[in-house]
């Protein structure tokens, strides 16, 4: 009996032991320390992350990451910005020189795993495709055979091209850039028939730079899988807690209603889903260790979900569709905050 007390309290040790070790969070404790969120961004892509005029930050990437730093300081502009490429992002965070990626990055299984990443759910969901000058006279990738092709390195985009190819039996010349604006003035000072990424990065592009949009167009053919959204280092499971319940508290507050405009009315709601979202009934503040307000932080600082399209994504002339709501016929879709 006494071995058998023994081992239980050895148990009972490792597992007090293991849960101070899951619970702890250095990365929100750094966050505080410092008293901003260090966000890693894309070096200059309208809709997602671009610098605007005042050089204030601003995209549908951007506002994520603003939303984080609401709900764990209490103030979306307590924040700062990294201008990444492609190459840079994951070393850059790998390394703890962001707290957090938010760079219209693709979840694949090679960055979940060997990369030690993990995604925080999927804030847009794309798929590459091509965009040509109107007068190439194509109407359709699978005429492209034989072009030269304007692709970033380091991207799925490049792994997805030449799949692409050698499966329609094609050929291309690659023309491969590693910076954003120089990618993108390649394309249009004609060095290369064609430019590959992700379709809302062409649309981007297209409605930002070019130097008469009608000119050109993209194809209709989406050749990929690209579901977009933020990466947290492997190993702190209170950080990817955080990112990611932030994340499905903008989605569910499009669903309920909830605006920047009117969440504190809000609070006097009679829907427990609400009252629980928006902290009039606690628990999930302290179940993620932050000020029971997190959630209506994070929507005063961005809006909800659809606010955050509506502003950054719609301008592009990109519509809803699969980023729609679940209950609108698209695949957003927030976890149960309960």
């Amino acid at each position: 009996m006494k071995a058998v007390k023994l081992a239980a309290m050895a148990a009972a040790a490792v597992v007090m032991t293991w849960s101070a070790t899951a619970s702890a969070g250095p990365t929100l404790d750094a966050v505080k320390q410092k008293g901003f969120v260090q966000c890693g961004v894309n070096t200059g892509l309208g809709g997602f992350s671009i610098a605007d005029s005042k050089g204030r930050w601003v995209g549908l990437d951007v506002d994520i990451c603003r939303a984080v730093a609401a709900a764990i300081l209490g103030d979306g502009d307590k924040i700062k910005f990294t201008p990444l490429s492609a190459q840079q992002r994951f070393t850059a965070l790998q390394s703890g020189e962001v707290d957090i990626l938010s760079r219209n990055t693709t979840w694949t299984l090679t960055r979940d795993t060997k990369l030690g990443l993990n995604f925080a759910g999927v804030t847009f969901y794309d798929g590459q495709g091509f965009m040509v000058r109107k007068d190439l006279g194509v109407k359709s990738a699978k005429e492209l055979n034989g072009a030269t092709i304007c692709v970033q390195p380091g991207t799925t985009t490049e792994l997805n091209l030449a799949d692409y190819f050698r499966a329609q039996g094609m050929q291309f010349e690659p023309v491969v850039i590693e910076a954003q604006q120089e990618v993108v003035s390649a394309f249009f000072s004609g060095r290369c028939d064609v430019f590959t990424t992700d379709a809302s990065g062409l649309a981007s592009v297209r409605t930002n730079d070019a130097p008469n949009p009608d000119d050109y167009m993209i194809l209709p053919e989406i050749i990929s899988k690209e579901p977009l959204g933020p990466a947290v280092r492997h190993g702190d499971d209170e950080w990817f807690d955080i990112v990611k319940w932030v994340i499905y508290a903008l989605l569910e507050a499009e669903e309920q209603g909830i605006t920047a405009a009117n969440v504190d009315s809000m609070m006097d709601s009679k829907n427990p889903v609400v009252q629980r979202l928006l902290g009039a009934t606690p628990g999930n503040g302290a179940a993620l260790g932050l000020d029971e307000a997190w959630a209506t932080n994070a929507i005063k600082a961005v809006g909800n979900y659809g606010e955050i399209y509506e502003r950054n994504i719609v301008p592009l002339g990109l519509s809803r569709g699969v980023n729609a709501l679940w209950t609108k016929g698209g695949l957003m879709y927030a976890m149960p905050a309960r």
